[in-house]
C-alpha cells in the first residue's frame, strides 16, 4: 500500500492506492465512529463489491445501509440525485452518518453531491472502482451532476475524508473502461509531468495488460499530480484549471452526443487532440508533438478524432464551459508538451479551423483510426 495527502489544512485527507483496500477495515473504523454507514454504488458494481464492502464494516461493527442506483453517465441526473435522498431520509440517515461512494465517477460525484448537500452535509469516503476515479474524480472534492446543456453545471467543491483505491478492482474493470481512464492518466503527462509522460510511452503495454506494478505506479503518480494541484488551488481560481485540458471540447462532445454514448475519457482524449491541434495553429507545438501525442492516444485504443456535431453545435456547447469568463471563452493548451496554460485569446477562425480539422463524419461507429 502506499498513501498519499491531500493537503488542504483542516481539511487534509488520506489517499491509500493498493491491492485489498476493500477489506481494510483499519483505514476505514476512524472514520465511522458512529457505527453506520450509507453505502452508494450502482447496479453493475454492488453484484461485485457491495457485500464484501459490507462485510469489512461489520468486522469493526458498522451497519450499513446501500443504495443501488442505475449505472451510466444517462443517469447522472438530479432525478438519481433524488434516490440517494429518498434512501437517507427513509433509513433517517444523520448529520454524523457517512455516505460511502462505491464505485466509478459517477457515483463518486453524485454521492460527493449528496454529501455536501444531505442535512447541509455529512462525511464522505471515496472507494472508487474504475481507473477513471481513482487517478481523477475521487480526488480533489468536485461533485455534482449533468444538465442538458452542460456537463457537470450543477455542484460543490466537497472534500472526502478519505479515499481508498483498490487496484485489483480494476481487474473486472471492461478494457473500453481501462482505455477511458488512461486519458486522465496521460493528461497529467501531458500538462505538468514529461517525466511521467515518457514513462507512460515506455509502458502503455503493461498497463492495457493490467500490470499490476504498473498500474499502481500510474495512480499514484497521478494522485500525486492531482493532490500537489488540488492543494494549492482548491477551488479552481488558477492552477487547479490546468486539470482539464482536452476537457472544453470532450465535455461539447458527451452534451452533443448525449451523455453515456461517449465515455468522459474517450471524450477527453479527443478533446486533447483538438486542444493540441489548436496550440500547434497558435505556434506552440510543433506538429511531431501533435503526433506524438496521437501515437500514444492510439496505443491507449483512445479515439483521436471527434465526432461531427458541426461547427457551430460545437461552440454553442462550449459557450457553457465553466471555464466561461466575461462571456469569453478560455481553454487549456500546452504551451509545449509538459506545460500547460490558460488561454482566453483564441482568434475565432482558429478555432474554427481546429474544430473542422478533428472532426470524424463516422466517429460514432468507428472511433480509432
Amino acid at each position: 500500500m502506499q498513501t498519499l495527502t491531500v493537503g488542504l489544512q483542516t481539511r487534509s485527507y488520506p489517499i491509500h492506492i493498493g491491492a485489498g483496500m476493500l477489506e481494510r477495515a483499519d483505514l476505514l473504523a476512524a472514520h465511522l465512529p458512529r457505527k453506520r454507514a450509507a453505502i452508494v454504488t450502482n447496479s453493475t458494481v454492488a453484484p461485485l463489491y457491495l457485500e464484501r464492502l459490507q462485510q469489512t464494516l461489520q468486522k469493526i461493527g458498522v451497519h450499513s445501509v446501500s443504495v443501488i442506483l442505475p449505472d451510466g453517465e444517462v443517469y447522472k441526473t438530479g432525478e438519481t440525485l433524488n434516490l440517494i435522498y429518498d434512501a437517507l431520509l427513509t433509513h433517517r440517515c444523520e448529520r454524523s452518518t457517512p455516505l460511502i461512494a462505491l464505485g466509478g465517477g459517477v457515483i463518486g460525484d453524485m454521492t460527493g453531491y449528496a454529501a455536501a448537500t444531505y442535512l447541509r452535509g455529512v462525511p464522505f469516503i471515496q472507494i472508487p472502482t474504475t481507473l477513471l476515479s481513482q487517478v481523477d474524480s475521487s480526488v480533489g472534492g468536485k461533485t455534482g451532476i449533468n444538465h442538458p446543456l452542460g456537463k457537470n453545471m450543477i455542484g460543490a467543491f466537497y472534500q472526502p475524508q478519505l479515499v481508498l483505491a483498490d487496484i485489483a478492482t480494476l481487474n473486472t474493470l471492461p478494457d473500453k473502461e481501462l482505455s477511458a481512464g488512461l486519458a486522465e492518466v496521460i493528461k497529467y503527462g501531458l500538462i505538468r509531468d514529461l517525466p511521467f509522460l515518457e514513462w507512460l510511452e515506455q509502458n502503455m503495454d503493461k498497463l492495457l495488460a493490467r500490470d499490476a506494478g504498473a498500474l499502481q505506479y500510474a495512480i499514484m503518480r497521478s494522485c500525486q499530480n492531482k493532490a500537489e494541484v488540488v492543494g494549492a488551488d482548491e477551488r479552481e481560481s488558477g492552477e487547479r484549471a490546468l486539470l482539464n485540458l482536452g476537457h472544453t471540447f470532450g465535455h461539447a462532445i458527451e452534451s452533443g452526443m448525449g451523455y453515456g454514448v461517449w465515455l468522459h475519457g474517450e471524450a477527453v482524449a479527443a478533446g486533447t487532440m483538438m486542444a493540441a491541434d489548436l496550440s500547434q495553429r497558435l505556434g506552440w507545438i510543433t506538429a511531431a508533438d501533435v503526433s506524438r501525442i496521437r501515437t500514444l492516444f492510439l496505443r491507449a485504443n483512445l479515439p483521436v478524432t471527434a465526432p461531427d456535431l458541426g461547427v457551430e453545435k460545437y461552440l454553442e456547447y462550449m459557450g457553457h464551459d465553466k471555464k466561461v469568463e466575461g462571456g469569453k471563452l478560455r481553454f487549456v493548451l500546452l504551451r509545449k508538451i509538459g506545460q500547460a496554460m490558460i488561454e482566453g485569446n483564441v482568434p475565432a477562425e482558429l478555432l474554427r479551423q481546429t474544430i473542422e480539422a478533428c472532426l470524424s463524419f463516422d466517429s460514432a461507429q468507428d472511433r480509432h483510426e
